[in-house]
């Protein structure tokens, strides 16, 4: 809304300063700001609601420390995120721009789905909460979705420079400006990491399983399901100690923004030799938002918090990280850059696989970690949870820097 306002007002009435509301790095920065009011200012006043109506955290008897304090704690905080998210984003971003407008839906889907969650564990004291295939569903749901718009939506595209003679792209609807020859194409294909020639096409899956090129958008929109229900389950499952959802999303999602920002910049997406993806550049403005509402967050979140995320933050979180790396077409890179995410997903499937493995063997469940998620396994050794905390940021800092080198080490 106020890039639209601030831009007729520089176009018609040339107001002085009015036209910095045209420069992405101005309303990035500005998005950051109203995320960090929003959150730590609105916050007293929900966890002041959340107390007043009696939604605290239903823990389950798990044998930690301080479980008896985190029983008293407000939960739901999500709610805090969510605001500090879309307010800005409606404020600063374009609003006829497909991406962001993806992000949008995808932080209210989940959110609202977990919040249902929530409100099962606490209200209707079923510590079980929403069902697990209703999870999934919302899941799926979300990545359809997300996959069939950017599969068949006429802006997601991208464009490509090109430096062999002008005729051999004849055919390629081939387009010329004052600096760059390009054509735009609709593909499905993503980076692949710490590779010189680093295009990967989902119409190779399509040949590879004998399924006809003109179907790859089938097998685009397999993996976009797979990969949303994958990160938001994985983010929920770091939810689990003061601080450590929130700050590891916080670095995830600052990582995002700055390939958002490079892949939608045709100067710096020319000089690294990236992908260019035209119009996505606006979804800094979103991403920026989003990073300064987890960091309000933590204000509130930090050990020992006054306040959880819950389902409704955490499964939003995941979920939307997820959608940033698809649209970004940076989802190999996921592995990588939410290791820690990675960690804790496997340490549970292990957990449990080994456990019931061992007991048809055996006739008794054993198990590798003392408990998990691993964060529970560390505690059980006698960490302090502020040191778990800290040492997981440390690692999720590190492999996020191991990934942005990927920009130009290949």
């Amino acid at each position: 809304m106020l890039y639209y306002i601030f831009t007729y007002l520089d176009r018609e009435f040339d107001v002085p300063g009015a036209g910095v509301f045209q420069f992405i790095s101005f309303r990035a920065l500005m998005s950051i700001i109203i995320a960090l009011i929003i959150t730590m200012w609105l916050g007293k006043y929900i966890i002041a609601w959340l107390k007043r109506w009696q939604i605290t955290d239903p823990q389950r008897d798990l044998d930690l420390p301080e479980q008896q304090r985190k029983a008293q704690t407000p939960t739901m905080g999500g709610l805090m995120i969510i605001a500090g998210t879309v307010v800005p984003t409606l404020l600063l971003a374009k609003w006829d721009n497909v991406y962001v407008w993806l992000l949008v839906v995808a932080t209210l889907w989940m959110g609202f789905w977990g919040f249902v969650d929530d409100y099962i564990k606490v209200k209707l004291r079923d510590k079980g909460g929403l069902r697990g295939k209703f999870k999934i569903m919302a899941q799926v749901g979300l990545g359809l979705l997300i996959g069939l718009t950017l599969a068949f939506h006429p802006d997601v595209r991208v464009r490509y420079f090109i430096d062999e003679p002008l005729e051999v792209y004849q055919q390629n609807s081939t387009h010329e400006s004052d600096t760059y020859r390009y054509y735009d194409a609709k593909e499905f294909s993503t980076t692949i990491p710490f590779v010189k020639n680093n295009e990967f096409r989902y119409e190779w899956i399509a040949k590879a399983i004998g399924i006809p090129v003109s179907l790859t958008w089938i097998v685009f929109t397999i993996v976009v399901i797979f990969i949303n229900t994958a990160v938001s389950n994985a983010a929920n499952l770091t939810d689990g100690l003061d601080g450590l959802a929130a700050g590891v999303s916080a670095i995830v999602l600052s990582t995002l923004a700055v390939f958002a920002y490079v892949s939608g910049h045709i100067l710096l997406a020319d000089y690294l030799n990236i992908m260019y993806i035209p119009d996505i550049a606006e979804v800094t403005i979103f991403t920026a938002a989003i990073v300064g509402s987890a960091i309000g967050f933590l204000w509130y979140n930090a050990y020992p918090a006054s306040v959880f995320m819950g389902d409704t933050g955490s499964l939003m979180l995941g979920s939307v990280i997820g959608t940033l790396a698809v649209i970004l077409r940076k989802e190999l890179l996921l592995p990588l850059l939410c290791g820690v995410f990675l960690i804790e997903a496997l340490s549970v499937i292990i957990q449990v696989a080994y456990f019931k493995w061992t007991k048809r063997r055996y006739g008794q469940g054993r198990r590798i970690f003392l408990m998990a998620p691993i964060h529970h396994h560390f505690q059980k050794k006698g960490w302090h949870e502020n040191k778990i905390v800290v040492r997981f940021w440390i690692i999720s800092l590190f492999l996020a820097a191991l990934t942005l080198i990927t920009l130009k080490l290949r």
